[in-house]
């Protein structure tokens, strides 16, 4: 029973890897493409390549859980197709033990995904992030395409680039009274984090003193933000590209400063969840191959893993903006469709058992 268990396993395991494979690989192609629309200054083909290749496993990682459904159809698939699926049933094999035999794997690489998705994948981004930010010259004036924007107390600040080690590039800060008219506003090529504080370099500084401005210009000015290096690598990541540690301390953060903090939220449930919402996927893909997709060709079960997947991605596309707009939990967001293919998986089971 161990050298079947280890056979199925085996089969799956690989066909999971293949398909993971070539839809990053294509996901790559696809993004390296996008980029050379935005091709300037010092950010030319090589840098684009770089940036696309630094956000490889952030896109694996996103992408486990359809490859996880479409390699499980594929290697019980053609186990199916070879009437090997039928033997093990006819010598007394349960379904039961079979899906057993896929979970095993199926934990490996849900471990996996868990390690770069905490430790890698938010490196690699917040790398990929800065050094194109840097190769496009974003040191040097505020930019709206770029940077990410943050608010503490009564300024409000933008910065261009972050880079791993303390290090920020092209800082604009926003200063308002109580009364939100715009006292002074400033910006810094660069930023240097040090003990506790960040050095400002070559700043210009604009006061605004009521019908007339000064202007001020420094080498250096000492910054006391409470914005800690880590907390900028978070700041300055999109939400899903950020670990769970990091979510978790981050909204922690933002409700201290009484701002929303709805979005990192639904990444929070959507990363800690995923390990279930990929055990929900493979069990469906488990109960086609036993039901409906039982005597079908290769390509009709890799169409339809395809479709399924899809159309999941785009319900949880849809259902966690939506909590958004509409105030339910987030939670609820990312369990509702992992938890209707559970269930319709387990009926499928049941039927075929």
């Amino acid at each position: 029973m161990h050298k079947l268990d280890r056979y199925i396993g085996t089969t799956v395991f690989f066909a999971i890897l293949a398909v993971l494979g070539i839809i990053t690989a294509l996901s790559l192609l696809f993004a390296f493409i996008d980029e050379l629309g935005d091709l300037e200054g010092a950010y030319g083909t090589v840098e684009a390549l770089r940036y696309v290749a630094l956000t490889a496993p952030r896109r694996m990682y996103e992408m486990l859980p359809m490859a996880a459904m479409i390699g499980c159809l594929i290697g019980l698939g053609t186990l199916a197709s070879h009437s090997e699926l039928t033997v093990m049933r006819a010598s007394g094999v349960s379904i039961g033990r079979i899906v057993w035999a896929v979970m095993k794997p199926m934990l490996v690489l849900m471990l996996a995904g868990l390690l770069v998705g905490e430790y890698v994948a938010p490196h690699t981004e917040s790398l990929a992030q800065g050094t194109r930010s840097l190769a496009q010259g974003l040191g040097e004036a505020q930019t709206a395409k770029r940077g990410v924007w943050h608010r503490e107390g009564d300024e409000y600040i933008h910065i261009n680039a972050v880079q791993p080690g303390g290090k920020l590039f092209g800082v604009t800060r926003y200063r308002f009274d109580a009364e939100r008219k715009l006292q002074a506003s400033s910006f810094a090529k660069r930023a240097i984090h040090q003990d506790g504080y960040w050095l400002l370099e070559d700043v210009k500084e604009t006061r605004f003193l009521g019908e007339s401005a000064e202007v001020v210009t420094r080498e250096q000015e000492r910054w006391a933000v409470e914005l800690s290096p880590d907390l900028l690598a978070t700041v300055s990541a999109q939400p899903d590209a950020l670990s769970i540690t990091g979510l978790w301390s981050y909204i922690g953060y933002l409700g201290e400063q009484g701002l929303n903090n709805g979005s990192y939220r639904l990444a929070f449930w959507t990363k800690v969840l995923q390990p279930l919402v990929t055990a929900a996927l493979v069990m469906l893909a488990i109960s086609f191959v036993f039901g409906p997709l039982r005597s079908v060709t290769l390509g009709q079960r890799v169409f339809t893993g395809v479709v399924v997947g899809f159309v999941f991605r785009i319900a949880q596309d849809l259902l966690g903006p939506s909590s958004l707009v509409f105030g339910f939990p987030p939670l609820l967001a990312v369990l509702g469709p992992a938890a209707l293919c559970a269930l319709v998986g387990a009926i499928l089971l049941r039927r075929a058992g």
